[in-house]
């Protein structure tokens, strides 16, 4: 298989006069996206130290951080699927595969982003600056090559995730429980696995992400099976623990509960044919929502109030 590589000569099929304009630049790093970046907040918030200001200013330097290391990553992944993203019902309009911004520009942006994260996680010390470019580095292994490798492909996006989650506790020098790590783990392997569930279920195999035709239904299906079952243990056991203690707190336990219905309804949501866009999904579902904010408040009261 021939993979991608960073051309800077790709067709360009927009006119001079309509490419580059500052609309264009602000979808080539996707804003859309940026919320997930607030998982590095996970961390410090489940270690009871967002009511110091300290703690608030340094997670929101971080999430800052990931925001600007994700937005590089976007940009060159945009570069690297040009040619994929034209043959993509909705995928062709995006910047660099439209022609609206030219892939050497679109590099440019990616460097400056990606510097910027580093001198943003640098600022809260050298354990999120590793962080930070040990994503930053995953991510372009993943953008040349490791999409196309079945099974990396899943486990280097979820590893994404608690790279996030890991930030926020480096930048706030908040220890972590394993099973906190494990919840990250388990929960972002579901939420990738699912969305390869809901690609697969569509007709994007042999199109715009190849490595699809590398997995069969019911494989990605017992994928996320395992990923479900994982998180939910995994939660449960940090949720019904104090601080790493066995001392019994009512509104953590409490909160395994919403947890369990988000699971359950996102995974209703694949099996309906959504999923595809898990960002979408998880602000716009009624449901979802609901148990979002049932959750956060039982968690808040248990951190903070318990």
């Amino acid at each position: 298989m021939a993979f991608p590589t960073l051309s800077t000569t790709a067709a360009d099929p927009a006119p001079a006069h309509v490419r580059g304009r500052p609309m264009d630049l602000l979808r080539l790093i996707r804003p859309m996206q940026w919320p997930k970046n607030l998982l590095v907040i996970a961390a410090p918030a489940a270690g009871g130290v967002l009511d110091q200001g300290g703690s608030v200013a340094r997670s929101l330097v971080a999430v800052l951080a990931f925001t600007a290391a994700s937005a590089s990553v976007y940009a060159v992944n945009d570069v690297v699927d040009a040619t994929a993203d034209r043959e993509h019902p909705t995928k062709r309009m995006r910047p660099v595969a439209s022609g609206r911004i030219a892939p050497r520009t679109a590099l440019t942006t990616a460097a400056l982003a990606a510097t910027l994260s580093a001198v943003l996680a640098g600022a809260t010390g050298w354990a999120t600056l590793v962080v930070v470019l040990t994503y930053l580095a995953l991510s372009a292994g993943y953008a040349l090559k490791l999409k196309h490798v079945a099974v990396l492909d899943i486990v280097v996006v979820a590893t994404g995730f608690v790279l996030r989650a890991l930030a926020g506790a480096t930048a706030t020098e908040v220890t972590v429980s394993s099973w906190f790590l494990l919840v990250s783990l388990f929960g972002a392997l579901y939420l990738v696995a699912a969305k390869r569930a809901a690609e697969a279920a569509r007709e994007l195999i042999g199109t715009t992400r190849t490595v699809l035709a590398q997995y069969p239904r019911e494989w990605l299906n017992q994928v996320v099976g395992v990923a479900l079952t994982g998180a939910l243990l995994a939660y449960a056991m940090w949720a019904f623990q104090d601080v790493g203690t066995d001392v019994f707190v009512p509104a953590l336990a409490g909160s395994v509960g919403p947890f369990l219905v988000a699971l359950l309804r996102y995974g209703l949501l694949v099996a309906n044919g959504g999923g595809e866009a898990p960002e979408r999904d998880l602000m716009t579902d009624r449901t979802l929502l609901l148990a979002g904010a049932a959750w956060a408040t039982l968690v808040g009261v248990g951190v903070y109030a318990g």
